[in-house]
This record gives structure tokens, C-alpha cells and sequence, in this order.
């Protein structure tokens, strides 16, 4: 399991190693040297060298313009020709003075810096004490960037909020960043997820251990610990038995997809009591149209004007896990105990009453929002999905794709986490598992549509390994 921190969790991490100790100058000298270590890697890619490289330092304030100034004196020790634009009258100073000492540049003013003859600039305006987009000199630098140019950030691009991964303004766009200590929430959260490119963690042995706010970013040991494992005397209600109320007249496809998901995934039986029977059982003949004993419920995909109807009601009156989607998000009892909902943007700008270019530009932070107002688990679609319970806890899912990005694609989720639950995974961890499998058969599958995501998750799992059985 890899976390992400929020700001404050970081700077009280930072904080106790000073009480216990260690030197500010160290912890900053160890994170320069990781941020002039991953530079250096970039420059020898992409120049092919070091020596004679040019590179541009953008220096702001505080600690994160004296990291990425003791990483300019690395560089420029390693030969590289190294200029610095200060942005703040408040330079750190120990990190000012190594950088003169070296015998680089350092300027003031943008007119004496030549950005399209720049390798690669290092982005140290602010940090993650920063709010709201750059402003005045600082937008202009940024603005002024060469497209050949690598972008470098320390610890976060500037102008992005640590604690939401939210753009209000001007920001900087890195292809890579060195994380200093810890990923924080704005590096696995969109837009701050795609302005921070490639995440590279500089380990500072900050001690997390004692955060009770922590992220959970899944990795395919946890995700196979959580999956359902099949033994000798498994029978179909071992693999679970989930009910299906998805489809209508106008989209029975949305039924077609969500049970076979369902069946990809490895459910026992599936229960179908929608509208699209014939579409269905035409596709799926081993899905049984009749009521009886099911352990995990799926409503809502494909599902118009939707009312509450004897199965509906049954389900929520029920204790039994259910995936809410789509059409049923109208019909959503706040409060309900085992209950998951999976909306889009769109969608939970309408529960919520918020506009939907607010959902999308603070995500993290209104998937948390629902999750308390409506005491339930919140699985948010997007860019970057997040899992938030009512409870507290968070993920991130980290194998999202733009290839899911296609219609019926929410249904082959809600399919997925269903057979899941019905098999006894908790709703939590069947939510954050079928994201992530849902985003490793969007990477892997052949063609472009959502039958092709259905098709390839049976795949997607087996090609996972535990540790214990590689040879």
C-alpha cells in the first residue's frame, strides 16, 4: 500500500524529526540532492549530457526555492550552466549563497532570461504552503516556459493545492516531480494528478506511522489479498449470488454490461429482475430471471424515470450490500448502511446541488462531501477516481485510463464491484479493487468500447500474481 499525505500531516512529520534531532539543513540538502539527482537523470535522457546543459532555476520564497537552489549548486558542480530568476525578495539564504558560490547567474528580472535556450528549468516558487494560482512575475515566468524545455518541479508544481490537487489560477505544468518525503493528495487528484507528470518520491525518512488521515493508493498485492479466492467445496453462493436491476426498454445494453461484468469478474449467479430480460438472457443465458436469495444488490444502470418498484424497495430495505448507479442515484435513502454510489461529475452535481465544473476542478474534495452528507460510499468517475466513506477513509485509484473514457463503461464498474460485494468483499475495498481492475482492462483490452473492458477483465485478473507465487 503506497499513501499520500495532506500538508499538514507532512509539515508535523517534518516537525517531530526536527525535535528529534535532525538538522533543517540536512533534511533540505537531502531533498536537493534527490531533486538534482532526478535532473540529472532528465538531462542525460534527453541532452545526453550534463556538462554545458542549461538550466533555469524559478525561485520563490521559503524552503522549496532553497531546495531547488541547492539542487542548482549540485548541477552546477556537475558542470551544468545554471541561471537563477529570483520571484521573492525573501530568498533563502543559505541556499542563495551556495548557488553564488558556485558562480551561476542570478537574476531578478524576466528580460535577462532567455527561456527558449533553456534544457531544463526547475520549478521552486512555492510549495505546499501555497494558495491560489501565481500571480504577477511569477505567471509570467511560467507563461514564458519553452515547450522544449523539461519542466522539473520540487515537491509540487507551483500553483497547484496541495490538499485537493485544485488549479484556480496560473500553475506550473512539470513533466516530472521530486516529491520530497511523501506523495501528497494533489499528486494522485486531477488537475493536479496532470500538472505533476511523473511522480518521483525523494526519500527523507519522515515517519508517517501515527497519520490517521491518510490517502490509500492500492497496489496489486493489496488488490489480490482482497479478491476472492476459490477452494474445494466453493459452490455459486460462495461466489456470491448478485441481483440485477439495470436496463430498460431505452438502454438494455446497460443490463447486458453490468452482468457481464459480473460474470467476468467470477459471480456465482446473477439474479436479473430489470426490463431487458430478453436482451440479457439473449447474450447471458446463465442469468436467471426470478426472485430469490441474492447477496449483494445492482441498480440503477440504464434505468429511466426511475420509481421505486417491489425489487428496488426490497433492496433497500434489505442489510445486503448495494452498488447504487445512474438512473437510482434519484431514488438514494441517505443514511443507508452498505450502500456504494458510483456518479459521474454530472451526476453528483445534481445530488449535491453544485455546479458540475465544481465537482470537476475540486474532486477530492466534494467525493469526501457526498460521503458525509449522504452516509454512504461515494466512488466518484473521472479522470481520477476516488473511493470516500462516510467514515473517513479515502482512496485514490492509480490505473485509470482515458480508454475507459466510453459509453456503458459506468456499468461494467457497477457490474464488477457488484459481483465483488456479492462475494463477501467489503464494500470499501470491492469499491477501490474494482476500480483498479476495471482501470488495469481499460490499459490492456484489444478494442475501444465497453463490451471490450467486460471482456478483458477475467484476463486482467488472472494475470495478476500473488509474491508467494512467483518462482
Amino acid at each position: 500500500m503506497r499513501y499520500a499525505f495532506f500538508a499538514e500531516d507532512v509539515r508535523d512529520a517534518e516537525a517531530a524529526a526536527l525535535a528529534k534531532g535532525v538538522a533543517t539543513d540536512a533534511l533540505m540538502q537531502q531533498a536537493a540532492r534527490g531533486v538534482a539527482t532526478v535532473a540529472i537523470g532528465l538531462l542525460q535522457d534527453s541532452v545526453g549530457l550534463v556538462v554545458g546543459a542549461t538550466v533555469l532555476l524559478l525561485i520563490g520564497s521559503g524552503d522549496n526555492g532553497g531546495d531547488a537552489l541547492f539542487a542548482g549548486a549540485y548541477l552546477a558542480e556537475r558542470g551544468a550552466k545554471v541561471s537563477a530568476l529570483l520571484l521573492s525578495p525573501n530568498t533563502h539564504v543559505g541556499g542563495l549563497a551556495a548557488l553564488q558560490k558556485s558562480g551561476s547567474r542570478i537574476s531578478s528580472s524576466l528580460s535577462e532570461i532567455d527561456f527558449d535556450e533553456t534544457d531544463l528549468v526547475i520549478d521552486g516558487i512555492v510549495g505546499i504552503g501555497g494558495k491560489g494560482g501565481l500571480r504577477g512575475d511569477a505567471a509570467q515566468a511560467v507563461a514564458a516556459i519553452s515547450e522544449d524545455s523539461i519542466v522539473v518541479s520540487v515537491d509540487l508544481p507551483s500553483g497547484i493545492d496541495a490538499d485537493s490537487g485544485q488549479a484556480s489560477g496560473a500553475h506550473v505544468k512539470a513533466d516530472v516531480t521530486a516529491v520530497c518525503g511523501a506523495l501528497k493528495v494533489a499528486h494522485l487528484v486531477d488537475p493536479g494528478a496532470a500538472a505533476s507528470g511523473v511522480c518521483e518520491v525523494v526519500e527523507l525518512g519522515l515517519d508517517f506511522s501515527n497519520v490517521a488521515s491518510r490517502v490509500e493508493v492500492w497496489q496489486t498485492n493489496d488488490v489480490l489479498k482482497s479478491l476472492p479466492r476459490l477452494h474445494e467445496r466453493t459452490d455459486k453462493y460462495a461466489r456470491g449470488v448478485l441481483g440485477v436491476v439495470a436496463g430498460s426498454t431505452e438502454f438494455p445494453g446497460a443490463g447486458a454490461l453490468v452482468c457481464a461484468s459480473a460474470l467476468a469478474t467470477g459471480v456465482g449467479m446473477i439474479r436479473y429482475l430489470g426490463q431487458a430480460s430478453e436482451t440479457v438472457i439473449g447474450v447471458h443465458p446463465e442469468v436467471v430471471r426470478s426472485v430469490g436469495r441474492v447477496q449483494a444488490w445492482v441498480i440503477g444502470p440504464g434505468l429511466v424515470d426511475v420509481s421505486i418498484t417491489d425489487e428496488i424497495a426490497t433492496a433497500f430495505a434489505s442489510e445486503l450490500p448495494i452498488v447504487v448507479d445512474a438512473g437510482a442515484l434519484q431514488v438514494l435513502p441517505r443514511g443507508r448502511a452498505n450502500t456504494l454510489v458510483t456518479p459521474h461529475a454530472g451526476e453528483l452535481s445534481a445530488l449535491l446541488g453544485v455546479e458540475r465544473h465544481e465537482i470537476e476542478s475540486r474532486s477530492f474534495f466534494y467525493a469526501t462531501l457526498a460521503a458525509k452528507t449522504f452516509g454512504v460510499t461515494v466512488l466518484l468517475k473521472g479522470s481520477t477516481t476516488i473511493i470516500a466513506s462516510p467514515t473517513g477513509r479515502i482512496a485514490v485509484n492509480p490505473t485509470g485510463t482515458p480508454k475507459l473514457a466510453t459509453a456503458g463503461s459506468g456499468d461494467v464498474l457497477a457490474g464488477l464491484i457488484g459481483a465483488l460485494t456479492a462475494a463477501g468483499v467489503a464494500l470499501f475495498e470491492a469499491a477501490t479493487v474494482g476500480a483498479w481492475l476495471h482501470g488495469l482492462a481499460g490499459r490492456t483490452m484489444h478494442g475501444a468500447g465497453a463490451s471490450d473492458i467486460a471482456a478483458t477483465i477475467h484476463d486482467a485478473i488472472a494475470s495478476l500474481r500473488w509474491e508467494a507465487d512467483e518462482p
